[in-house]
């Protein structure tokens, strides 16, 4: 290979890393089969995999192609919610809800790209980024009876086009006859005609000019030489293995052995609206890094938020670094309640299906909101994770026969959380 298809198959890899969170959210918005600019809401707590035991989702996949969309929420009292803004290339640059804009009845005009319109008395502007945006609601749901309440709130969401009339456009699709080895180049060339990213990033994108993803019009890979398609996909093929090894080992250090890392979504550089944090702590000083944490980040966790909005660290071994099993029984002793503003939970799923384990007591997790905790004389909570039922099950986790993960999340996590104070405690076989 000359040293021109050794340099076009690394701009490739490149450019599979740099494209893939983008084609991986579009993907997503794709599937969801509801209408654009409209909420589809979850109504129950479902079995399926990395279900949330705490919240309730409303999503909307939002197009402002149009032009702007009116954006109501309700008053919510104290519960917490929020609605998280993420666009096409799952940048996160807003956040509407308890902890950012409170929780009275609001009123939001969320405007285009290049919106010169006047601003609107009475209802916050939110610039959005890219003209496909992700709109992800959460709220919290104590239980199936709670859920009326919350499912009040979710019809009380309301999205309102100021020009219903206006046709929409959709998302980009690659044009018909390009080689199937070469779809990844021909879809991520046009959505990055149809979805441009800040101006820092255009001048980043140069470097992909000659391989063909700046091309306007028909597209370059229906006639490509094949030697041009050797090395493209040889250049797919190596960012893949690239993306599949930092994704596995690219993580903060095990604390306690579990896996919490605060920053993977600090990625966003450009587009900080209400409720976002333009600071050094939330912010990622190398674009080169904040594109590879992108990637890895939609390859793991796609639409994930924040850690300033909620955090999620799970844990896969015990205290002596041997896997976690249902064989077994276990502790986990908090010596007060996790530092989380807006509640907490720890929720245990099977390995490696990801899915809640059934169980007498129809427990999701244990947390802030269950009732008839125990706690310790010292004022400390021990929380008892095993299969079988023990005699006193107030403070019991159910574990399935075999192996399992717990999740412990916490909600508008507080600062020991936020400055890495906090150490979630070990899982002690006992």
């Amino acid at each position: 290979m000359d040293l021109r298809a050794m340099d076009l198959t690394t701009l490739a890899a490149e450019a599979f890393q740099y494209g893939y969170p983008l084609l991986t959210s579009l993907a997503a918005v794709e599937r969801n089969r509801g209408a654009y600019n409209t909420f589809t809401h979850q109504r129950r707590f479902e079995d399926q995999r990395n279900a949330n035991p705490d919240l309730l989702y409303s999503t909307a996949r939002l197009d402002l192609s149009g032009g702007p969309l009116w954006l109501g929420v309700p008053d919510t009292g104290d519960r917490y919610h929020v609605l998280q803004f993420v666009d096409a290339w799952t940048d996160n640059f807003a956040y509407v809800g308890r902890r950012s804009t409170g929780s009275g009845e609001r009123e939001f005009l969320l405007v285009p790209p290049g919106w010169a319109g006047r601003e609107a008395p009475g209802a916050q502007v939110i610039r959005i980024p890219t003209m496909v945006t992700t709109l992800i609601g959460r709220f919290a749901c104590q239980d199936p009876q709670d859920a009326t309440e919350v499912h009040a709130l979710q019809d009380a969401l309301r999205i309102d086009p100021l020009y219903p009339q206006v046709p929409l456009d959709g998302l980009p699709h690659p044009q018909p006859g390009v080689p199937d080895d070469l779809l990844f180049f021909e879809t991520l060339r046009r959505s990055l005609a149809a979805f441009p990213p800040s101006p820092a990033e255009r001048r980043y994108q140069r470097r992909f000019a000659s391989i063909g993803l700046l091309e306007p019009g028909p597209s370059p890979y229906t006639g490509a030489p094949r030697e041009l398609r050797e090395t493209l996909r040889d250049g797919l093929a190596a960012g893949q293995e690239q993306l599949e090894e930092e994704a596995t080992t690219r993580h903060a250090g095990l604390v306690n052995g579990w896996t919490n890392d605060l920053h993977l979504f600090d990625y966003n550089l450009d587009y900080f609206e209400v409720g976002t944090l333009d600071t050094p702590e939330w912010t990622m000083p190398d674009r080169d890094e904040a594109h590879l944490m992108r990637a890895v980040a939609a390859r793991t966790g796609l639409w994930g938020n924040h850690a300033y909005e909620a955090v999620a660290p799970t844990v896969h071994k015990d205290r002596d670094g041997e896997r976690l099993t249902g064989a077994h029984r276990y502790e986990v002793r908090f010596s007060g309640s996790p530092p989380a503003e807006a509640g907490w939970s720890l929720a245990v799923y099977d390995v490696p299906g990801s899915r809640p384990v059934p169980n007498q007591l129809g427990r999701r997790a244990i947390g802030a909101a269950t009732p008839g905790l125990r706690r310790d004389p010292d004022g400390s909570l021990t929380i008892r994770i095993q299969h079988e039922r023990p005699d006193d099950d107030a403070n019991w986790l159910p574990a399935p026969e075999g192996g399992f993960r717990p999740v412990l999340r916490m909600y508008q996590p507080g600062p020991p959380v936020l400055r890495g104070e906090f150490r979630p405690p070990p899982v002690v076989r006992v």
